[in-house]
């Protein structure tokens, strides 16, 4: 399998480690994913969008309207997209949602007569992304997973799934969390870290084998 990891965090790739300030447990999530993908023999692409701009410019506006050839950088983002078998989405969660480059990602790469087709306006939109198989979100919150579905509803959980990629004919998004991660101590951390290790180690073609979700807020 081809996984496409796509990381949303102001420190960016480097802050897996353990220097104060510079350290991100998404980041460290994400590292974990990817020693289970090289173990499991599968190839992965990294995307840091804290590299990227995600607004959406006027531009990458009109040619969603008129189904136009997109700017540069999106239709670079959208072949190495194209190119995946499973989509790995890497962000903190912040009140209660996605940050904002996460956002603007799906917002700009997610377009029309790429991901989706939309033969009536406003009617059932027809899938494109053939290859793509599932979505994982890995996420950081301090929150307890069970107040965040209790509670708040579980909005960017709701938003990845039911109102992007079910929307555009992809299987169910995967939650993986680890929550109260300001409350957790260093082995409690590891040993959440090693769970997305095995997780991703384990993944395999969706006809083959469905993926598991060894860490969730459900």
């Amino acid at each position: 399998m081809h996984v496409l990891l796509v990381l949303d965090h102001p420190y960016g790739l480097d802050a897996g480690g353990d220097v104060p300030h510079r350290r991100s447990l998404v980041v460290a999530m994400l590292d974990a994913a990817r020693a289970g993908l090289d173990r499991a023999g599968h190839t992965h692409d990294t995307i840091d969008l804290a590299e990227l701009d995600p607004v959406m410019t006027p531009d990458d506006l009109v040619a969603w309207r008129l189904r136009a050839e997109p700017r540069a950088d999106v239709a670079a983002l959208q072949q190495r997209l194209a190119r995946a078998d499973h989509l790995v989405l890497a962000f903190p969660l912040w009140w209660m949602s996605m940050p904002a480059r996460t956002k603007g990602f799906l917002d700009r790469v997610l377009t029309p007569g790429f991901a989706f087709d939309e033969p009536v306006p406003g009617g059932r939109l027809h899938r494109r992304l053939h290859r793509l198989q599932g979505v994982t979100a890995l996420v950081a919150m301090t929150t307890p997973s069970w107040l965040y579905s209790a509670w708040f509803g579980a909005p960017a959980r709701r938003i990845l799934d039911r109102g992007t990629f079910r929307l555009i004919g992809i299987p169910r998004v995967h939650w993986v969390a680890i929550d109260r991660s300001s409350q957790r101590g260093a082995a409690s951390r590891q040993r959440a870290l090693e769970r997305v290790r095995r997780r991703f180690e384990a993944l395999q073609p969706r006809a083959a084998q469905s993926v598991p979700a060894l860490v969730s807020s459900s």
